[in-house]
């Protein structure tokens, strides 16, 4: 039966990824629903505390991480080991990303808009590690011939170019694109290429003596939050919750 799975269903020495990334993916959902219930006052679950010290998950996260990060080095890939140490980081993992904001601004921004950032950080590498699953090599150098792998040069140009066009992508505000762009070249080309969004750092270097690149780049990027960021928002409320609202600001 293990070896009609393996031939059938996952490729041989995947099974430990598609573990981590399932205890990843229910690890996130269950924290969410616990999180979402402690906040609105039902059920038995509670903060934990010690001695007054609120005790984040992302503690507990932290220490799964190491043990099972160890452990499947340890391991390898293959074997009961290699299965429990990639579930014990996948939960580890879960728990420390579901806190990314905290980790990021210092501070308890769990359910702030600040907040938000966890959920993206989440679904972002759901996604990096699923299409890794389904075949995509970092670097983006999977589909290399015999000849291609034999001569290392080749491979080597081939992920310095891709590095490359991924950081000039980063360089103009394009966080996502870039890094999918690491998994699948042409989303970083396609990134690189288009105008840079206003504020980042290609464009401050660039567009600062260009005015109509930069009303240019000014009006795509409104364009397209208007049509996306909505809409992103909502799904981000449907998976970890609404945030609260800011605070009034106290004008004077």
């Amino acid at each position: 039966m293990g070896d009609w799975f393996h031939r059938n269903i996952i490729e041989p020495g995947k099974l430990p990824l598609l573990l981590a990334l399932l205890a990843f993916v229910v690890t996130f959902l269950v924290t969410r629903v616990i999180t979402r219930l402690i906040r609105a006052g039902k059920g038995p679950f509670g903060n934990v505390k010690a001695g007054g010290l609120h005790i984040h998950h992302v503690v507990p996260g932290v220490v799964l991480t190491v043990v099972g990060g160890f452990a499947a080095v340890a391991g390898g890939r293959h074997g009961f080991g290699s299965s429990l140490a990639a579930v014990i980081f996948g939960v580890g993992a879960g728990l420390v990303l579901d806190e990314f904001a905290l980790i990021l601004h210092l501070d308890d921004v769990y359910w702030t808009e600040a907040g938000r950032k966890s959920v993206e950080m989440v679904v972002l590498t759901a996604a990096l590690v699923g299409l890794m699953l389904i075949g995509f090599s970092p670097l983006g150098v999977d589909g290399l011939t015999d000849d291609q792998v034999q001569n290392r040069g080749a491979a080597l140009g081939t992920i310095a170019l891709n590095f490359l066009i991924a950081l000039i992508a980063l360089d103009k505000g394009k966080t996502r694109t870039a890094v999918f762009g690491v998994i699948i070249p042409v989303v970083a080309l396609v990134g690189a290429i288009r105008l840079a969004r206003p504020g980042s750092p290609w464009a401050r270097r660039f567009y600062g003596r260009r005015p109509r690149a930069r009303a240019r780049a000014g009006l795509r990027a409104y364009r397209h939050d208007r049509r996306w960021a909505s809409r992103g928002r909502r799904f981000q409320d449907w998976i970890g919750g609404r945030p609260d609202p800011a605070p009034p600001r106290d004008v004077r």
